[in-house]
């Protein structure tokens, strides 16, 4: 019987995260293509006192080629990438929210007595689930090489072009691991908010071990969102220009270079696009991921 459960809870995990992996690539790609190129820019877009201007640069930044074209083409072009964005986003969401209970359950195995006596048993619970969510985020970066094909993709796709993925992936070798440290650095403590701002919000909402509404895990992963998003915000700019291979230059010279040359705001750069989404992509995302795994284990349940 408890073989049984744990292959359910197992298909269940996969099944559900490869779920909201799918949802959250065909309605966010387009949005995540955005805040890549803002961040990948490096001109001040808003010109003060010339609204016009402004908004000149803003559809050249986001559209590129594009820029002169019909609403329909536009939104072609905010798809670059969308064959490595898939596997991906897909592979990514399977690892993270299918893997996280497993490391949660491990860590409350080993470690849940150390936790609870240090936290309280409440918070206990809470800092686990955000300590398994880092460990978790640290791990993706075996994923770097897909993630730094969409990227290039969104941003600087004439440097894939002519060329298979097995060309891609023998030319570029590990190479595709660029920036891997600076990745690990930003997902760290970007999972740790993740996971434990939307553990904190169902313990402030009362929620312990039972099944959360659809209402409530979509309000506990907006607060663990937003407090994930705004955290590894600085670090995922550093990230993002590393990958995009338009520069030889290392992180620490990025940073330097980036506050001496556009300020410190330039960290922030692209985060409201990634905010103002924050509500429906997780509600897309962690939430149907949440939900469905949910569900699954109920009906995958052995009968007694």
């Amino acid at each position: 019987m408890r073989e049984g459960k744990k292959g359910s809870n197992a298909t269940a995990r996969v099944v559900g995260s490869a779920i909201a992996g799918v949802s959250e690539l065909l309605v966010f790609h387009p949005i995540d293509t955005v805040a890549k190129r803002l961040m990948m820019n490096e001109k001040n877009l808003i010109v003060a006192g010339d609204m016009g201007l402004s908004m000149t640069n803003m559809n050249a930044a986001i559209f590129r080629d594009a820029k002169d074209s019909g609403v329909v083409r536009k939104w072609q072009s905010l798809f670059p990438g969308l064959g490595f964005g898939a596997g991906y986003k897909i592979l990514q969401r399977v690892y993270k929210f299918g893997g996280q209970p497993y490391v949660k359950e491990f860590i409350a195995s080993k470690f849940g007595d150390r936790f609870q006596k240090t936290f309280g048993e409440k918070t206990g619970k809470t800092m686990m689930s955000a300590t398994a969510g880092s460990l978790m985020g640290i791990g993706e970066i075996v994923l770097l090489p897909l993630d730094a094909l969409k990227i290039k993709a969104q941003t600087n796709p004439d440097s894939l072009k002519g060329r298979g993925v097995v060309q891609i992936f023998q030319e570029e070798g590990f190479g595709l691991y660029r920036g891997a440290g600076w990745t690990a650095a930003r997902n760290a403590p970007g999972s740790f908010s993740l996971f434990g701002g939307a553990a904190m919000a169902k313990q402030i909402m009362g929620i312990e071990d039972g099944r959360a509404t659809w209402v409530q895990d979509g309000m506990a992963s907006i607060c663990g969102a937003t407090a994930s998003i705004t955290v590894a915000a600085p670090l995922d700019v550093i990230k993002t220009r590393i990958q995009s291979g338009t520069s030889d230059k290392g992180g620490v010279t990025l940073i330097y270079e980036l506050v001496r040359d556009e300020g410190p705001t330039a960290f922030f750069r692209g985060l409201w696009p990634k905010l103002l989404v924050v509500g429906p992509k997780l509600i897309f995302s962690f939430t149907i991921a949440q939900q469905m795994i949910g569900y699954l284990e109920e009906r995958m349940a052995p009968k007694p």
